[in-house]
């Protein structure tokens, strides 16, 4: 492993420069969990909840999480992000969000299909709380990228 892009010589944050890289096609898949009662489950599936249809609401969260990344990560550069999607389905008894990010840029979109997930299971958690004060985030990672000067990359 190199050394951290986003610290100087001096050891202060820096902000990467990319002005010289060219621009490319670039994706990331990042996943995460909420791990639930099942009765939370059954409410969040049934869209019967007091806010609505939570699964909906975490999906387009997460959407406009993607977009704002760079408002939350300091050293992040703000995108022109030309998809970001966001799912969340039933795995094994949890509720499991996916997010798929693209750009043609000089930097990557890992972070913002992390932040992705992490708003949308933070939505759920939010929505549900009421029922299950008990759930818990978790597995939260980046699945796999492509594109840029270090090609692909999936998770082993």
């Amino acid at each position: 492993m190199s050394g951290l892009t986003h610290i100087d010589a001096d050891g202060r944050a820096r902000m990467v420069d990319v002005s010289d890289k060219p621009s490319t096609d670039r994706e990331a898949v990042a996943e995460g969990f909420v791990r639930l009662a099942p009765e939370t489950l059954e409410l969040a599936l049934s869209g019967g909840g007091r806010k609505g249809d939570v699964r909906a609401v975490a999906e387009i969260a997460g959407v406009m999480a993607a977009k704002r990344t760079s408002d939350l990560i300091p050293m992040c550069h703000p995108l022109d992000i030309s998809k970001a999607e966001v799912a969340v389905e039933v795995d094994a008894g949890r509720l499991k969000v996916t997010a798929r990010v693209r750009t043609t840029g000089r930097t990557g979109v890992e972070m913002e299909a992390l932040t992705a997930v992490s708003v949308a299971c933070l939505t759920l958690y939010d929505m549900l709380k009421a029922a299950d004060r008990s759930m818990v985030i978790e597995g939260v990672r980046l699945l796999a990228k492509s594109g840029g000067r270090s090609g692909d990359w999936v998770h082993p």
